[in-house]
C-alpha cells in the first residue's frame, strides 16, 4: 500500500482514494487561505485536500501511495519563467556542464577526462551555466590549456553572452583560416599571422557564438527524445515542475519541438511547459507570424504542453544584445516600421508575446509603439505580453508599462554577469539592475527566470539567492537592501505570477485544493537555512500531477524509471549535471583546500607571464585585465 509504511494510516475501500499522499511535512502552501499544513493528498493529478494527517486519513485507499516527507519543508512546484528548455533538451547529454564548479582546475580536469572518452567525430562542448567569477583563480580558460587538455578532440568553450574559446581541433572542425571573414557583430580574434588564435568575442552580437556551436554534431531523433527527457529530470531535481520555454535563435519550428510534442503524446513529459514562436530569420518575421497563425493559436496544447505566444524576439532589429562587456548597441533609426506590423499582427490575432530587451533605450521606443497602436484600442486588449530582462529599465518606462497593461520577467543574469555590468555602469547602475522592488511597489506582475542554458545556470535555487541577497556567484553584492525581496516574495516570482504569465493562476503555483498536484519536498529549509546555503538547496522528492518524478535519499527509486543516458560517452553520463557542493559540514573545509589549489596555480600562471615578459615580475598577481571579456 505504502511508498513508505505510516502507521495509523489504514487503507479502506472508497471511491474518494488519493493516488498519491504526501504527509508530515512543514508545508509552505503560498494560499493565504492556509498558509502551512502537513498533509497533502492528489487524485488524478489534481490536489484534493491540504491539512493535516487526519484530513488525509480516510483517503487512503488500496492502490494509494503514502509518502512521509520526515518533517521536511515542502513548497508548490517551481515555475521557470524564462528557460530555453526545449533547446536545452535536445542537446543536454552532449554537453560537458561547469554549472556550480568552484575551480578552474575542477573545470579542466573534467575537460581532460571527458576528451580522452569522446569518439572521433565529436566534440567536448561546454556551453553556459558558469562565469570566470565563480572559479576561485576567477579567470578563463586559456586557448594552450584547451589545447593541451585535448589535442585532437574539437572543444568549444562558452562564456555567457561575450565569448567563446576553441582549441586547435576545434578550429579546425569549423573551417575558420586566416581567410575568413569576421561575421557582422562579431570578431574572429587572429594572431600575428593572421590565423586564428582559437577566441571569439561578440562584439556585441553573439551570432558568431551560436552559429560556430551549431557547426558541431548534434543528435538523432531518438537520443534526442532521451536526452529531453533526463534534462527535464535534471531539471525536477531541484524542484521544477513547470517552465515557460521563450524560444530563441537556432530553434525553429515546428521542426525542433517535435522531440516535446513526441513526448507529450507519450505521456513522458516530467516538467509543463508552456512555449514561444521566435521569427528565425531576418527579413522574414512577418511572413513567419502570418503562417504560424494561420497553423496554431495560443493555449493550443493542454497543462503539459501549450502554445503561449510569440518572442522573445518579434523582429531581429529591435533585438538588443546583453553583452555587458561592450557598449550598448545602437539599433537602426527605423527599426519601428516593421517592429509596428508584427506587434499589430498578433493584438490583432489574440495573440501574446514576449520582448527581449535590456536597455530602457529599447523599452522607450517599443513602448512608443505600443502607445500609438494603444489609440486604436489594441492596447491594453486582453493579450498578455511582457519585456524580458529590462536591466535598466526607468521609472517612467515602467509607468508606461503599467498603463498598457504588460508584466515583467526578470532573470538572474547578473548572478553570472553581475561583475561586467559594474566595470561597465558602475556598481550605482547595478544597485537597480533591474529594479526588481520598483516593479513590484506598481503592481506588475514581476515573474522570476534563469534565462539558462547558455548563459546563467538553470539551477533555479541560485536565482532565488539572488533575488533574496543581491549577490553574484563570484560572491558581489550588486543590489542593497532597497532592491532586495523576502524569501516569501522570491518564491512567489518563481510559482504564482509564472502561472499568471501563462494564463493559467487558477490552476498552479498554490497547493490548493483543485489546483495541480505539483510539489517539492526540500533537502533543507528554504526559509530557515542561512542566505549562503540557499543555492545548495535541492529537491528530494519532486511530484507534477500526482506522479513522483524526482526521488533521492529516502525516496530514491520511488521516482518514474528513466531510460540509461545515452552515449555512453556522453558527459551526463559521467559526471551528471549541475555539479553540488559538498555537504554543509564538510563544504568549508573543502572549499578551503580548492582555494589554495587555485592560488598556487594562478600564481604558477603569474610566473609563466613574466618570463615571457607580458607582465612585470613584480605586477600583482591579481585578475588578469586580459580576461576581461
Amino acid at each position: 500500500m505504502s511508498t513508505m509504511p505510516v502507521g495509523g494510516l489504514i487503507p479502506r475501500a472508497t471511491d474518494e482514494a488519493a493516488d498519491l499522499i504526501v504527509r508530515n511535512a512543514k508545508i509552505h502552501t503560498g494560499d493565504p487561505r492556509l498558509p502551512q499544513a502537513e498533509a497533502i493528498a492528489i487524485r488524478d493529478g489534481v490536489i484534493t485536500t491540504v491539512g493535516g494527517d487526519k484530513d488525509v486519513a480516510d483517503q487512503v485507499g488500496p492502490a494509494t501511495r503514502v509518502v512521509d516527507a520526515l518533517g521536511r519543508r515542502m513548497i508548490p512546484g517551481l515555475n521557470d519563467a524564462h528557460l530555453h528548455v526545449i533547446r536545452g533538451g535536445l542537446n543536454y547529454v552532449l554537453e560537458l556542464r561547469w554549472d556550480g564548479v568552484r575551480s578552474l582546475r575542477q573545470g579542466l580536469a573534467m575537460l581532460r577526462e571527458q576528451a580522452a572518452r569522446t569518439p572521433k567525430g565529436q566534440w567536448v562542448r561546454v556551453v553556459g551555466g558558469w562565469s570566470a567569477e565563480q572559479f576561485a583563480e576567477r579567470r578563463l580558460p586559456t586557448v594552450a590549456e584547451l589545447n593541451a587538455a585535448a589535442p585532437d578532440t574539437p572543444v568549444f568553450v562558452l562564456h555567457l553572452y561575450q565569448a567563446a574559446i576553441l582549441n586547435r581541433a576545434a578550429i579546425k572542425a569549423v573551417g575558420y583560416d586566416k581567410n575568413t571573414p569576421d561575421p557582422r557583430g562579431g570578431q574572429i580574434v587572429r594572431g600575428r599571422d593572421g590565423e586564428p588564435t582559437g577566441m571569439l568575442l561578440a562584439a556585441p552580437s553573439a551570432l558568431i557564438l551560436y552559429s560556430t556551436l551549431a557547426k558541431a554534431p548534434g543528435l538523432d531523433e531518438e537520443h534526442r527524445e532521451a536526452s529531453t527527457r533526463h534534462f527535464l529530470r535534471e531539471l525536477n531535481r531541484f524542484g521544477l515542475t513547470s517552465a515557460i520555454d521563450a524560444a530563441g535563435g537556432f530553434q525553429n519550428f515546428p521542426d525542433n519541438y517535435q522531440t516535446v510534442t513526441e513526448l507529450a503524446r507519450k505521456g513522458q513529459l516530467s516538467l509543463r511547459i508552456a512555449y514561444h514562436l521566435f521569427p528565425q530569420t531576418a527579413g522574414q518575421e512577418i511572413e513567419d507570424l502570418t503562417r504560424w497563425i494561420g497553423m496554431v493559436r495560443p493555449e493550443d496544447g493542454d497543462e503539459w504542453l501549450r502554445l503561449n505566444g510569440a518572442g522573445e524576439n518579434l523582429t531581429w532589429a529591435a533585438a538588443d544584445f546583453e553583452n555587458f562587456a561592450e557598449p550598448r548597441p545602437e539599433h537602426a533609426p527605423d527599426y519601428e516600421v516593421e517592429f509596428e506590423k508584427a506587434v499589430r499582427l498578433l493584438m490583432e490575432n489574440g495573440w501574446g508575446f514576449r520582448l527581449h530587451a535590456t536597455y530602457d533605450e529599447t523599452i522607450r521606443r517599443d513602448l512608443a509603439v505600443f502607445e500609438k497602436l494603444a489609440a486604436e484600442g489594441l492596447f491594453p486588449g486582453g493579450n498578455r505580453w511582457l519585456f524580458d530582462h529590462a536591466e535598466t529599465v526607468s521609472a517612467d518606462s515602467l509607468d508606461r508599462i503599467v498603463a498598457l497593461g504588460g508584466a515583467m520577467s526578470v532573470q538572474n543574469r547578473l548572478s553570472f554577469q553581475g561583475e561586467a555590468f559594474v566595470r561597465r555602469y558602475g556598481i550605482g547602475a547595478a544597485a537597480d539592475a533591474p529594479p526588481i522592488r520598483a516593479m513590484l511597489g506598481r503592481g506588475l506582475t514581476v515573474a522570476a527566470g534563469t534565462d539558462a542554458t547558455r548563459v546563467s545556470s538553470y539551477n533555479p535555487w541560485v536565482a532565488l539567492h539572488w533575488l533574496v541577497t543581491g549577490r553574484t556567484v563570484g560572491d558581489l553584492t550588486i543590489h542593497p537592501p532597497h532592491n532586495r525581496v523576502d524569501r516569501e516574495t522570491a518564491l512567489e516570482m518563481f510559482t504564482t505570477a509564472g502561472a499568471a504569465l501563462t494564463g493559467e493562476q487558477d490552476l498552479k503555483g498554490v497547493l490548493r485544493p483543485g489546483f495541480l498536484g505539483d510539489l517539492t519536498v526540500l533537502s533543507e529549509d528554504y526559509f530557515a537555512v542561512p542566505d549562503e546555503e540557499i543555492p545548495h538547496i535541492e529537491a528530494l522528492l519532486t511530484v507534477v500531477g500526482g506522479r513522483i518524478v524526482y526521488g533521492a535519499r529516502e525516496y530514491e527509486g520511488i521516482d518514474e524509471a528513466m531510460p540509461s543516458v545515452t552515449p555512453e560517452w556522453s558527459p551526463v553520463a559521467h559526471f551528471g549535471g549541475y555539479q553540488a557542493a559538498p555537504e554543509p559540514g564538510l563544504r568549508g573545509a573543502r572549499q578551503a583546500e580548492l582555494l589554495g589549489e587555485a592560488v598556487a596555480e594562478s600564481e604558477l600562471h603569474r610566473q609563466w607571464r613574466a618570463r615571457r615578459d607580458l607582465i612585470s615580475e613584480h605586477d600583482s598577481p591579481g585578475f588578469d585585465p586580459c580576461f576581461s571579456l
